[in-house]
């Protein structure tokens, strides 16, 4: 063999090798194109958009209900049942995911992205621990419930949180000297008007009711002091501390109820939201810790005089949610600590009691 034809041979060899170095080269980028492409080919399909209209719809309107949910109206208290359990329409984003899944629906995965954002806008502070070290004073309210089978129990319990001054709700005159008792030694200053009380390890003064109904009767008459007295259901008092006094209100507004005529009925408990803000906004103290079962949320509209002038503990210092009614399974937070003036430093949710409720508490500082 000549020197060319080695030459040549050893040519052909090595332009064979580099071109099935390069061919390999090209089928493995052409493979990932190849794949790429038809991953583009399958999320722009068009029956992968079209599939799902009506679960895409359902998301749209979730999204838009809790954007929206100051503009529902109010009729029937409409508002006020959507406002009330506004947190739990979350658990339908899961619902609708699930049905995108099913139809394989890329227009609905996309519809959710409206009611996410809301949702966690509203309530994604709330999913974290917010409270902090510190504290000068632990406070608590609890609803003891009229029908407690065991006030003397209920007692104990709220003497085991630990809270300096503590407000209580429904104390029924049949009951009122069990609690006296129990909560004695630990509380050596108390007071109680109506059906609600506070105890306090510190002194109290300057202790009068609120009144957050009507002054008048049906009939425009004047109702008796007795009679107002004993219907009672909200209190001021100071509370003297070691770092200036301290305004407390205990207060249990009226209930609601969902009647088949009138829908969610609140027309007491508004008027006495309304009441209790008028008060609030008058008290000459700049420091101020409203304790009560309010029978509602905070994100309800009734409140809105109320949250004008005082900030929720729970909100700012708590760890979750906090619901505390009903006791057995609590879906909403309606006992609710406010305060003016002095700052959250946590706020929890104590263990459950023979109440239908559950107690809360909270420490705050200056």
């Amino acid at each position: 063999m000549t020197r060319t034809e080695v030459d040549t041979a050893e040519t052909g060899q090595g332009g064979a090798g580099r071109q099935g170095g390069a061919g390999q080269g090209d089928t493995g980028s052409g493979t990932w194109r190849a794949g790429l492409r038809r991953v583009f080919r399958g999320v722009f399909r068009p029956g992968l958009w079209k599939r799902g209209p009506v679960l895409a719809a359902l998301a749209l309107l979730l999204g838009l209900l809790m954007l929206l949910h100051a503009e529902i109206t109010d009729y029937g208290g409409l508002g006020s049942l959507v406002e009330t359990f506004l947190p739990w329409f979350g658990l339908f984003v899961p619902v609708l995911l699930a049905g995108a899944v099913w139809r394989r629906s890329a227009s609905v995965v996309v519809a959710l992205l409206l009611p996410v954002t809301v949702w966690l806008s509203l309530f994604g502070g709330l999913l974290g621990d917010r409270s902090h070290s510190g504290g000068d004073l632990v406070v608590a309210g609890h609803n003891v419930g009229a029908d407690n089978p065991d006030p003397a129990g209920t007692a104990r319990d709220l003497v085991a949180s630990g809270a300096d001054v503590l407000g209580l709700e429904e104390v029924t005159p049949q009951a009122r000297p069990v609690y006296e008792k129990a909560l004695a030694r630990a509380y050596p200053y108390h007071t109680v008007l109506g059906t609600v009380g506070l105890w306090s390890r510190l002194p109290l003064s300057d202790v009068r009711p609120v009144d957050t109904e009507m002054d008048a009767g049906p009939l425009g008459e004047a109702k008796p002091a007795a009679v107002k007295l004993s219907y009672n259901r909200a209190l001021r008092a100071t509370v003297a501390t070691s770092r200036g006094p301290l305004a407390v209100y205990v207060a249990h507004l009226g209930s609601v109820r969902v009647m088949p005529r009138m829908g969610f009925w609140t027309d007491s408990r508004d008027r006495n939201a309304k009441a209790l803000a008028k008060a609030v906004a008058a008290e000459a103290n700049g420091r101020v810790v409203l304790l009560g079962d309010l029978n509602g949320t905070t994100d309800d509209r009734a409140f809105a005089g109320l949250i004008s002038r005082l900030r929720s503990v729970q909100d700012e210092a708590g760890d979750g949610f906090g619901f505390t009614w009903p006791a057995e399974f609590p879906v909403a937070r309606i006992d609710q600590i406010l305060v003016r003036g002095v700052e959250p430093a946590s706020s929890w949710v104590l263990p459950a009691t023979d109440s239908d409720h559950r107690p809360v508490a909270a420490g705050i500082s200056w």
